[in-house]
């Protein structure tokens, strides 16, 4: 895994490369999955928005995202990574695939480098179909033909203390219940209003497994975030995941997904400039914890 995601040096400003070489970034991001940019110049927050200016794409706001994550915008288009404490590990997932609306690109920029730990881990879920296709048929098919639903109980504030920690009106962008019942209703999701201001939202069946051309498939998803990671006062992992039949999934099928996952990832060890641009599509991503400082800003690409 020691080519993987393949680094691309330079010591220019990396809005003009982005800019003058788009086509080739693009064809080394759909052949790859994941691109790391290392030694370009992009020495703070306002020279990584330019570089995102420079690739030309749209972007996908955090405000219009229903993200559970909090996060703090520095620029209309880059925000914190995840305001959950550093010894919060965010597990492997595809950003907002637990939603129906979900960008096709990210790009990280890692502006303080971590004093220990903090690596990003990235992960082909194209590969690990592959595996899960072979190793357990069953729960691939079970996959393919039920989907999945996922459920998260959202504070009515914000808690930074949680990987999960966005609020109801932060995340469906309210200020009411009425409001919040309206944009659920929309989304196809159904809920439930508990003690404490506190909603219960379940999706729509979603995917989780998407058709990305050519035969191929990944395993699009957030299963294996949620079954290992939504945990805090309100969420219970086991509760926030099933198939889109409403059975449960099967601990040894987790298993199996889980070990399969680790076998593939690969992690970047940030140094400060990184730029990573992924493909939302093929690569989950997640966080390992870490000590010290560490900064990682994040843009998503429509």
């Amino acid at each position: 895994m020691t080519d993987f995601p393949p680094i691309i040096t330079g010591g220019s400003d990396l809005s003009e490369f982005l800019s003058a070489n788009k086509s080739a970034v693009d064809a080394a991001l759909a052949d790859a999955g994941a691109l790391l940019f290392r030694g370009f110049d992009v020495p703070d927050p306002l020279a990584f928005d330019a570089a995102i200016n420079g690739y030309g794409e749209m972007v996908f706001t955090y405000e219009d995202s229903l993200s559970n994550a909090v996060r703090t915008n520095v620029t209309s288009r880059v925000f914190t990574a995840n305001e959950a404490p550093p010894t919060t590990e965010i597990f492997l997932h595809h950003e907002m695939a637990q939603t129906p609306l979900y960008p096709s690109k990210l790009f990280f920029y890692c502006e303080i480098a971590p004093g220990e730990g903090g690596a990003t881990p990235v992960c082909r879920s194209d590969w690990v179909l592959d595996r899960l296709k072979a190793e357990t048929p069953s729960f691939y098919a079970d996959c393919r033909e039920h989907g999945l639903r996922y459920t998260n109980v959202m504070p009515g504030s914000d808690d930074a203390g949680s990987g999960q920690g966005r609020s109801w009106r932060s995340t469906l962008s309210v200020e009411s219940r009425e409001q919040a019942e309206s944009r659920l209703a929309e989304l196809g999701y159904d809920w439930e209003w508990l003690d404490g201001d506190v909603l219960r939202a379940t999706t729509p069946v979603l995917p989780a497994i998407r058709e990305i051309g050519d035969g191929r498939e990944t395993f699009f998803n957030q299963l294996i975030a949620a079954y290992r990671g939504w945990s805090d006062s309100r969420n219970d992992p086991n509760r926030a995941i099933t198939l889109g039949n409403g059975e449960p999934i099967s601990a040894d099928a987790m298993a199996d997904v889980i070990a399969i996952a680790d076998e593939l990832t690969a992690d970047i060890a940030w140094q400060a400039g990184d730029v990573a641009l992924i493909d939302n599509f093929t690569v989950m991503h997640g966080r390992r914890p870490f000590a010290g400082k560490r900064r990682v800003l994040a843009s998503l690409i429509s």
